[in-house]
């Protein structure tokens, strides 16, 4: 089960040949607490994605995820209107930012396992004509730290380094190999 409302995770998750049985959105607090550490805050919140829908079904594995994006120590909004995410670009703009994408996995078993993963991202200094393109295509709904990279936000990116996945809202190494290290079968694999 898949515990997301994200179809761009059900997409990369679909590109290492998983499909969920089923997919439920979580409906959990997601505001950080006083001085919790981003890395921290990822964690809780993958963790409880989880935890919520466990009950729906026991004897499967559970996958969630969090994504956050990190400027200096301060966790960026999921830019939900066009004021955050022009307020997200403005201050990515010319500097390198973290990702931080942390996955949650629950066995039939009711183990937990868990794995943060951390890429690094550079933009380029954004002109405001750029900004404002790319505010008005609309991509940034919904998007942690107010732009999709895996669209028209590719030009702003200057560097990276770490896992492109993760900043498109799953790492696909880690995922797998918890997956797999947790005794997760693909329906295809015959071993």
């Amino acid at each position: 089960m898949l515990a997301s409302g994200s179809p761009r995770r059900l997409d990369l998750l679909g590109q290492i040949g998983v499909s969920p049985e089923r997919v439920v959105s979580p409906e959990i607090d997601e505001t950080p607490l006083t001085g919790e550490a981003p890395s921290a805050y990822a964690r809780r919140m993958a963790e409880a994605k989880a935890r919520t829908v466990r009950d729906l079904d026991r004897d499967s594995y559970i996958l969630a995820a969090d994504t956050v994006v990190v400027a200096g120590h301060s966790i960026l909004p999921k830019a939900e209107s066009e004021a955050p995410a022009a307020d997200c670009l403005r201050r990515l703009s010319g500097r390198r930012h973290r990702v931080l994408g942390a996955v949650s996995l629950l066995t039939p078993g009711g183990a937990h396992h868990q794995r943060l993963v951390m890429t690094t991202v550079t933009f380029k200094r954004l002109q405001k004509s750029e900004i404002d393109d790319y505010l008005a295509s609309g991509e940034w709904h919904g998007k942690a730290g107010g732009y999709a990279i895996q669209g028209r936000a590719a030009v702003f990116v200057r560097f990276l380094s770490g896992s492109y996945s993760n900043v498109v809202g799953l790492p696909l190494f880690e995922t797998w190999n918890l997956l797999s290290g947790a005794g997760f079968r693909r329906s295809d694999d015959s071993r």
